[in-house]
């Protein structure tokens, strides 16, 4: 008898190995289709295409993209980089809202501040309006930048993106020691000097993270580019696929964005290189120095700023814009737009996490080789914008979906149509690929507090694999699992590349109203999505922010 009971249960422990070894397999495989997809679809295009490509547009695609990218994280990093020492090392008056202040912008989609300040900064807005009618000018009498353009598109990109930097550089500059930073002005640095010296090569590991996001999200942009008319790579995807249909075209575009999002990702690497600092057994605070007069008016404004155009003032255009709209969001039109975007976000933020769980479990319980590049295959993701997953994904499943049908009609005559291509789950896999590597990123943090010796003595005492997840890990990681749902789903609702090109027939969002609105140029109407879209994005900044708080809490009371 004790024999058929081992025997008998062995079986079943096996089988239950392999299942989610199994589901965690074919994920991983869905989520490196796109790479593989595009980069097959891109060489077996013809090569009138690519040659027509590099004689019209490619060569325009890549300057655009490349000034745009050196310009956002050039200002990105300089703005997040100062703001981050001021508000960590200084103490000037507002100091503690603007540290708060700071990070709302993340909540804005670039392409809604590009609305809001096309509405008041363009020839028919209110600023010029004003000028006109203060100066008796006419339309050629003087000259105003041009929002449409390159520059605006940089300008509105920065603005959102900075706070990448300002987060990751703010926690750098926190968790350094302040005795290697007063052994620098003892050996005759003065403050500045010693940040220059010390501070910032320590911080520059975090900064160059932060950096790299900013330019993921940068080349990945496509509603603030195409309403700009600036002629990126991301742009150019949508136009090869929907205005020339031509498919080809399309993932070779995309390959070419796909080479700028990992050439990113391999310089930032190198630049960090194995950087390690050693801050020593002793670790004191910083203490903060009081800026007065200029200085304190200096600070003020370089933290103000940002924080100013990069929310406070496109909330109240914004809002003026929706005032003098006849869009209504009771209106059922409008109502179903909401519910097709919290359906989709909802939807993908659940899988996303419940992905993200089953990889980091894995990971932790088995140390090997596949489980590890499972993780790494998940994270691939982010580097890749929602157009390129948009294209990887359309092509092998319109593929397969056109053969099926034909064999179906040749041998039994019957159409099945099309039963992927332009399917919702087809557009949630794409966001799900997309957001992963956040959602990897949150249970990372909430897992990296869990003692092993916890999972050693569940383990002992009898546990499975899903017993110590459904029993141990799973209470301890609530909270930065319901933050990473909370993230996957703002990221869905402003993601709109991927969802402009991958939607269902007659399945729009409030990201594609507002896109449509603003692109018919009502941007009194495309105000009223815009707004909805913002405050959905405030959930997971305010969480942010209460986290800032507490963190900033325990320091004092460790201190």
């Amino acid at each position: 008898m004790v024999d058929t009971t081992v025997h008998a249960e062995k079986p079943s422990r096996s089988w239950r190995g392999r299942v989610p070894w199994g589901i965690a397999a074919f994920v991983a495989a869905i989520c490196l289709l796109p790479h593989v997809s595009v980069l097959i679809a891109a060489f077996m295009g013809s090569t009138e295409t690519l040659q027509s490509l590099a004689e019209t547009v490619l060569a325009r695609y890549t300057r655009a993209t490349l000034a745009l990218l050196v310009l956002v994280v050039l200002f990105s990093t300089i703005i997040g980089t100062i703001a981050a020492w001021l508000v960590t090392t200084t103490e000037f008056w507002g100091r503690r809202v603007l540290e708060i202040a700071l990070v709302l912008p993340l909540a804005f989609p670039a392409y809604v501040l590009a609305y809001a300040y096309t509405h008041v900064l363009d020839h028919p807005g209110i600023v010029q309006a004003t000028l006109r009618t203060v100066t008796g000018w006419g339309p050629r009498d003087y000259w105003f930048p041009e929002i449409r353009s390159l520059g605006g598109a940089a300008a509105m990109l920065t603005l959102v993106l900075y706070p990448y930097v300002y987060l990751l550089a703010r926690a750098a500059f926190a968790s350094q020691s302040a005795t290697t930073f007063y052994a620098a002005q003892s050996l005759g640095q003065t403050r500045i000097g010693a940040f220059w010296r010390v501070s910032l090569p320590m911080a520059r590991p975090a900064i160059a993270s932060g950096a790299m996001l900013v330019g993921m999200e940068t080349i990945a942009d496509f509603g603030t580019v195409s309403y700009f008319g600036v002629q990126t790579f991301a742009v150019g995807i949508y136009s090869s696929w929907f205005t020339f249909a031509d498919r080809a075209a399309a993932a070779q575009l995309s390959l070419g964005l796909l080479a700028f999002a990992l050439l990113l990702a391999v310089l930032e690497r190198i630049n960090r290189g194995e950087a390690r600092y050693a801050f020593g057994r002793k670790f004191e605070q910083m203490s903060r120095v009081r800026l007065n007069g200029l200085a304190g008016k200096l600070a003020f404004l370089t933290c103000f700023l940002p924080a100013f155009l990069g929310c406070l003032l496109p909330v109240v255009m914004l809002s003026e814009m929706a005032l003098g709209s006849e869009q209504s969001l009771l209106s059922p039109r409008y109502l179903q737009f909401a519910q097709n975007s919290v359906t989709l976000g909802l939807v993908a933020a659940v899988i996303t996490v419940a992905v993200a769980l089953l990889f980091g479990s894995l990971a932790r319980s088995r140390s090997s080789w596949s489980a590890t590049i499972m993780l790494y295959i998940g994270r691939l993701g982010y580097a890749v914008p929602g157009g390129v997953i948009a294209v990887g994904l359309l092509v092998p499943f319109a593929y397969f979906d056109n053969t099926l049908d034909a064999y179906m009609r040749d041998t039994f005559g019957i159409s099945t149509g099309l039963l992927f291509t332009g399917s919702i789950w087809l557009l949630v896999c794409a966001y799900m690929i997309r957001f992963l590597a956040a959602a990897i990123g949150a249970y990372e943090g909430g897992v990296a507090v869990i003692n092993p010796n916890m999972d050693a003595a569940a383990r002992v005492l009898g546990q499975s694999e899903w017993g110590l997840l459904r029993r141990v890990h799973f209470p301890l990681l609530r909270p930065s699992l319901f933050t990473a749902l909370l993230i996957v789903f703002v990221d869905v609702m402003k993601e709109l590349p991927a969802t402009l090109i991958m939607r269902p027939f007659n399945f729009d969002t409030l990201a594609v109203q507002a896109h449509r609105l603003a692109s018919d140029e009502r941007l009194a109407g495309a105000a009223v999505p815009s707004l909805v879209i913002v405050a959905i994005g405030t959930l997971p900044v305010i969480l942010l922010c209460r986290r800032i708080r507490n963190e900033q809490g325990k320091t004092k009371e460790g201190a």
